[in-house]
């Protein structure tokens, strides 16, 4: 949901592919996805600024019809990638929601730490301070249509881009509080994309409550992302695009995928917006799991003490789950 990360915790092809990849984008033929070519412009994204100059880290910048501003993208690469000659699988790590979160939200919390050794890229792109991973009903800021950026754009730019596996074997797609339910949100509705989803104190029910997490949706994004538009509608709501969204509605679209939860049980009785927003999480993921189960989904759950945070140990855990869920580098 709309938060930051708790400050005190922040510290808190089988064998390999060695031929690069050249693919058509939106803008004519890409550059080639071998360790020594710049990445290029394509599907609709022109890059801005850039840094590759870091051993992992690349940054980019695009400008795209699909959001009014530039937005950027962090692409951490595994060890060993620029000699390796090898394909990787690809985890999409999305950030929750407020003015202090961006792309850089899980590198400033430790992500190269986090995944040294592990042979797996992730891409941390800008998600909105409230954009809910969603193109809204209603915009009076131009244009901010999210669900493009990353599922129509930036998915095949980053496949053409690096050596991927470009395959629903080859990608997970995670996050924390809003990204989370971006993350459940995007895996239902692309069911051919992601083998794994990963909420972290992500909200998984939209309708329960009367709404409260979908009333939530729309204040937050139209105070601080839509200029008094919505993402749902207001006073009415796009029904259909609420249950196309709502991962308790979708149940059967999290078959044979790997799934992991995570929820706090003992919010900040003081911090009322720690309690909302963990409390409406916790209640909205037993509601899935409970629906998963009869529904003979298998998925991993931990519901463990403390509020609405991201849990270092559990991001590692869900990692390890990740890399051995996916196809292997």
């Amino acid at each position: 949901m709309l938060s930051t990360a708790h400050p005190s915790r922040r510290g808190v092809m089988k064998a390999a592919g060695l031929t690069a990849m050249t693919a058509l984008g939106t803008g004519g033929v890409l550059a080639s996805a071998s360790a020594a070519h710049a990445a290029g412009d394509g599907f609709g994204l022109r890059i801005v600024d850039r840094n590759e100059s870091d051993a992992r880290m690349r940054y980019f910048r695009f400008a795209t019809s699909a959001i009014g501003w530039n937005p950027g993208v962090n692409v951490l690469l595994p060890d060993g990638y620029h000699t390796s000659g090898r394909r990787y699988p690809v985890l999409y790590l999305f950030h929750g929601g407020g003015t202090g979160q961006d792309f850089i939200t899980f590198d400033r919390m430790g992500i190269r730490a986090w995944t040294a050794g592990k042979p797996l890229i992730v891409v941390m792109p800008d998600g909105g301070a409230a954009g809910w991973y969603s193109n809204p009903v209603h915009s009076n800021t131009g244009a901010r249509n999210w669900e493009t950026f990353h599922i129509a754009q930036l998915l095949p730019w980053v496949d053409a881009n690096f050596r991927t596996y470009a395959e629903y074997n080859g990608r997970a797609v995670s996050g924390f509080s809003m990204g989370g339910f971006g993350a459940l949100k995007y895996a239902a509705k692309y069911y051919g994309h992601f083998a794994s989803v990963s909420s972290h104190s992500g909200p998984a029910s939209l309708r329960r409550d009367a709404g409260l997490v979908t009333h939530w949706a729309n204040l937050s994004s139209a105070a601080v992302e839509l200029g008094g538009g919505t993402v749902y509608g207001a006073p009415l709501w796009d029904e259909a695009r609420v249950s196309a969204d709502n991962p308790v509605q979708r149940v059967e679209s999290y078959r044979n995928k790997r799934v992991f939860l995570v929820a706090g049980t003992s919010p900040d009785p003081v911090n009322w917006f720690d309690t909302v927003n963990e409390t409406q999480v916790l209640a909205g993921q037993r509601e899935f799991r409970g629906r998963l189960g009869s529904a003979g989904i298998p998925h991993e759950w931990h519901e463990v003490p403390g509020g609405h945070f991201v849990r270092p140990d559990l991001f590692r855990r869900d990692l390890d789950g990740i890399v051995a869920r996916l196809r292997k580098a």
